[in-house]
């Protein structure tokens, strides 16, 4: 048989298959959608279609289940180069959307008052512009409107952007972007809209036929004599750029890989949407996972004096905590050493050698208040594994009797005897069997 593969240790293993990832990808905010609390199918679709907003850099087939807590989420985050999880908490009188950033906060909690899932949005659109491609892509984050007055807004804008991966308009490629997320703030009833759409560029200036000869349609010319009066059928434009506005018209500075969109031409800019939607306000930003000072609050305003208050409970809860973690330490050490002691104790007394449990030297000086001598509890170190005298019964175990075999005589096999020989020290040769004999010996 040929030697089986060795085995790879755990720690090489994962050093190497995060060497082998690329530095965009490590470098790149991963995320953890998940949902907490009363459980809904309409909140386990709206968290399966946040995930499609997030992919690629999310856990799309993230399972999860109601032993699984925060901490555990946390503990893998660090492996998997996630910085955001987002969570969905359905309550008995309404859902809430927070935010964290791991490992250490802070953590944004939104009211959502109401929320669209994705099949319903493409469902009612005229035109369903939908492809599994687009996913493979992070979407442009849009921002509208969080240049107000308040470090809340700073701190929430900055949030969102930072859970997309950032973009260098230097070096992007215009085809990479398919998809688009827009966070708009209305600072009059203070609530969050969120949109998620698909790119599409168009080129300007080619009526329908081309745009179809173009984009790789095949046209029906089964009514035409000649490909020429297809072309010229509905004159130069097209009914839909009638419709479009100039402001989405732009010069493209690369080429595309969709028909007719070259480098320095003209083209418009069409956004489908494809959900899921949500409307939602800030209600409070802590500073730690869930735990840390509130930093600000939409409800309950407070006082410095308050502030102060909360700020000294939350360093003594941290002070109380470290200590029971302490003495968790202390605590598993002594167990561990006393089983050690135990586990010695009982592999000496199967050795047959005497020990005494209780531990003189420390009695001695609890009753004197002095401390003994030296040589008046003197004792072997337990240490050693030297055995200074061997049980009664094990000094010739391994001994064997030791045979003459010059006297030895072989004797014929006897058919009519059945029985097997029988050995004889006596005489030290092998005798007949004999069943009476053998019966009265026993």
């Amino acid at each position: 048989m040929g030697r089986g593969k060795k085995k790879v240790h755990p720690k090489t293993r994962t050093a190497a298959f995060k060497a082998s990832e690329p530095n965009e990808v490590v470098e790149a905010p991963h995320s953890f959608v998940i949902h907490r609390g009363l459980t809904c199918p309409y909140i386990t679709d709206l968290t399966l279609d946040f995930r499609r907003i997030m992919e690629p850099f999310t856990a799309t087939n993230l399972r999860e289940s109601r032993m699984n807590r925060i901490k555990d989420f946390v503990s893998l985050s660090s492996f998997f180069h996630v910085s955001h999880m987002t969570i969905f908490n359905k309550a008995s009188t309404q859902l809430s959307f927070k935010v964290v950033r791991l490992p250490r906060g802070p953590s944004l909690t939104f009211k959502v008052h109401q929320f669209t899932l994705a099949r319903d949005v493409i469902s009612l659109a005229k035109k369903q512009m939908i492809d599994s491609d687009h996913f493979k892509q992070a979407p442009l984050v849009i921002m509208n409107n969080f240049s107000g007055d308040g470090n809340h807004l700073k701190l929430m804008a900055s949030t969102f952007q930072n859970m997309f991966p950032s973009i260098n308009l230097n070096t992007v490629n215009i085809g990479t972007i398919r998809r688009c997320v827009l966070f708009s703030y209305n600072p009059d009833t203070k609530l969050v809209e969120m949109r998620h759409y698909s790119v599409e560029v168009v080129p300007v200036g080619l009526n329908r036929a081309v745009k179809k000869i173009v984009t790789g349609v095949v046209p029906n010319l089964n009514k035409y004599n000649d490909i020429a009066d297809f072309v010229a059928r509905d004159g130069n434009a097209s009914e839909s750029e009638a419709e479009d506005d100039e402001q989405t018209h732009v010069v493209l500075a690369q080429t595309l890989k969709s028909g007719g969109n070259l480098e320095g031409n003209k083209s418009t800019i069409k956004l489908h949407e494809i959900g899921p939607r949500l409307t939602m306000q800030l209600i409070k930003i802590e500073e730690g996972l869930f735990t840390g000072e509130v930093l600000y609050h939409d409800h309950v305003v407070k006082t410095e004096d308050e502030k102060e208050t909360l700020r000294k409970v939350i360093e003594k809860k941290k002070k109380l905590k470290e200590q029971r973690k302490k003495e968790q330490a202390e605590n598993r050490a002594r167990n561990l050493k006393i089983k050690k002691d135990q586990k010695w104790a009982a592999k000496k007394e199967a050795d047959g050698v005497e020990i005494d449990s209780d531990d003189d030297a420390e009695y001695y000086k609890q009753e004197v208040g002095e401390e003994p001598d030296e040589e008046l509890f003197k004792h072997e170190d337990r240490s050693s594994r030297k055995r200074h005298s061997l049980p009664g019964g094990m000094k010739f175990k391994n001994k064997k009797a030791k045979l003459d075999t010059k006297n030895d005589k072989k004797e014929k096999f006897d058919p009519k005897n059945r029985g097997r020989a029988k050995f004889d020290p006596k005489n030290n040769r092998k005798t007949k069997f004999d069943p009476k004999k053998n019966r009265k010996s026993k």
